[in-house]
């Protein structure tokens, strides 16, 4: 009887205090030997706080509150609680004046929800196949977009593959809120997932995701790039090794489904950016893979070759740009769905031969490693992959050519610089995050740019050990799910103030109260791209320019490359913990 009090307890306090308070913290809760830090942000004249025993109603700690801090980017003010001495599994509320947190965990696996759900958020989005009950629960639904009979899109139209021509292109994952499947966006998930992978093989090798592969030899985060590493694989030609831009339809979507329209679907150009991205992953790819030959025959294999031929088709096409103004102006249909359109390609050329060289040992990759300088580190993105092939190079320094070692130390130097900075200037933000170093952190997909410094942290940490680093990893995550000044856990399924609406059609259109859990909102923009449309934001600071409201395409969309560093940070974090005692 107790418990369920206790049970009917938390419900109602998650749901009542969910909008009322102004506390901001990391709604998954802490790890017992971990720092443990909540802000408020409203002006009351409390000078102390106290930690609750949710079950027995008692006060386990109590603080004295920070100083107050204005920050930088809103109109916010915070003053600290600092509980993190505080070492006793269990469950517990904040208690500031007459503000009350709603109740949160402490224990030594707190955030292994968290870093589940966000890799099985990519279940959700796979396209080509029914999601079963059994493994999607309420979510379930029919197969989407079958891709079985993809028509060649005049700008795509070759000799052997003239304009009209029909093609397969099933299975991947939709790209991100829309229907549409894109290889540069690929690209850069498809690195952040596989470098996850190498960074924490023992951990994901143990980690289950009730995925409909759990049962195999391969670990299901493998498990789940696979599924759309065999779509990128359809989307190189056969005849040339060009790699087509993306699979999509003309024009996107309405709010409907997944397969309840019946619009053409098209490949469209094949362009240099898509090609290298190509190549990059499945260098990759082939790497990481070579260890389940017996469970994948051949699949290590096909991924390498159809790396050096897009390498090779790109060395003959150096600046084939995707631009999809100049395609509608020739050809029809109009294309009108997300562009990708990169500019400039030395970064992506970077990365492909970073990947290819480590996966081969090919002397052919040096020249185009050696021949690009790395001026600093910079966070990586769908448009900038630069710090993708850094951090390959870093992770595999001991197999580099002695030509390369002096260049990876360097790397290494400017990789720790950029860390040091991140964690001097968190020092002054006003929730104590390295996210928020400057206004630019709050563009559109901001919650990648935290995830991602996150990344960044890590890759230090994994250098020098400096447990300095793991704990800025975590304040990152922290500020994801919950330290925040909107005070919104930003993953979906997670915390007592979590996003309900985000712009995600199959969380639109299926009917059920719940979104699709384990997605990434994209945080505040400030921006605003879509107040043009008629989104209204209630606040318009950087930091608070966010709206739950699925018509929010600028703050509240979902994508693959904003949960997959996500993956990578949730699922480090919740290996390394351990080291942050």
């Amino acid at each position: 009887m107790k418990y369920c009090l206790c049970f009917i307890f938390l419900l109602f306090s998650s749901r009542a205090l969910t909008q009322q308070n102004h506390i901001a913290f990391n709604q998954a809760g802490f790890y017992t030997e971990g720092p443990k830090l909540a802000f408020l942000s409203s002006k009351i004249a409390a000078k102390t706080f106290a930690l609750i025993d949710s079950a027995s109603g008692d006060t386990v700690f109590s603080g004295t509150l920070g100083d107050e801090k204005l920050s930088r980017y809103s109109a916010t003010s915070t003053r600290a609680a600092d509980f993190s001495s505080f070492r006793k599994k269990g469950t517990y509320l904040l208690r500031i004046g007459l503000q009350t947190s709603a109740p949160f965990h402490i224990n030594d696996s707190v955030l292994k929800p968290a870093a589940l759900s966000s890799l099985k958020g990519f279940y959700y989005q796979r396209v080509s196949e029914p999601l079963d009950k059994r493994f999607a629960g309420q979510w379930a639904r029919s197969a989407g977009h079958p891709d079985t009979s993809v028509l060649i899109h005049p700008s795509a139209a070759s000799g052997t593959r003239p304009a009209g021509t029909r093609i397969t292109s099933p299975g991947g994952w939709y790209d991100a809120g829309d229907y549409n499947k894109y290889i540069v966006n690929s690209g850069i998930t498809m690195s952040t997932l596989l470098s996850a992978y190498e960074d924490f093989p023992s951990y994901f090798d143990r980690l289950h995701t009730n995925i409909p592969e759990s049962s195999n030899e391969v670990p299901d985060i493998l498990d789940e790039i696979i599924v759309n590493l065999r779509w990128m694989l359809t989307m190189q030609d056969p005849n040339d090794g060009g790699v087509y831009h993306k699979c999509t339809n003309a024009a996107f979507d309405g709010m409907v489904m997944p397969g309840v329209t019946q619009a053409p679907r098209y490949v469209v150009q094949k362009s240099t950016a898509a090609s290298l991205d190509f190549a990059a992953v499945a260098a990759q790819a082939s790497r990481v893979l070579r260890k389940f030959g017996k469970q994948l025959p051949g699949l290590s294999d096909s991924c390498l070759v159809a790396a050096e031929r897009a390498w090779s088709w790109s060395l003959k096409n150096p600046d084939l740009r995707y631009d999809q103004t100049r395609i509608n102006e020739v050809y029809h249909p109009q294309i009108s769905t997300g562009a990708y359109g990169d500019r400039e390609f030395k970064d992506e050329q970077y990365w492909a031969a970073c990947e290819l060289l480590v996966t081969t040992g090919k002397k052919t990759y040096i020249k185009h490693v050696s021949g690009h300088v790395v001026e600093e580190i910079r966070l990586p993105s769908w448009s900038n992959v630069e710090a993708l092939g850094v951090y390959t190079l870093l992770r595999n320094a001991r197999r580099l050519p002695s030509a390369l070692q002096p260049e990876a130390l360097r790397l290494k130097n400017l990789l720790i610089k950029k860390a040091d900075l991140y964690l001097e200037t968190g020092k002054d933000n006003a929730f104590r995050t390295v996210m928020g170093q400057s206004k630019q952190d709050f563009n559109w997909g901001s919650n990648a740019n935290a995830a991602n410094q996150g990344i960044l942290l890590l890759n230090a940490y994994s250098l020098s050990h400096n447990k300095a680093y793991l704990s800025g990893a975590l304040g990152n995550l922290d500020y994801l799910l919950g330290r925040n000044a909107t005070g919104y856990c930003f993953v979906t399924g997670l915390g007592s103030k979590r996003v309900m609406h985000p712009h995600h059609r199959p969380s639109a259109a299926d009917g059920i109260k719940e979104p699709v859990p384990g997605l990434l909102s994209g945080g505040p923009n400030y921006g605003m791209q879509d107040a043009k449309d008629g989104c209204t934001y209630p606040l318009t600071d950087p930091e608070t320019a966010f709206v739950d409201d699925e018509r929010s395409y600028a703050s509240n969309e979902i994508a693959i490359n904003w949960n997959a560093p996500l993956v990578y940070l949730a699922n480090a974090v919740e290996a390394l913990n351990k080291s942050l005692r």
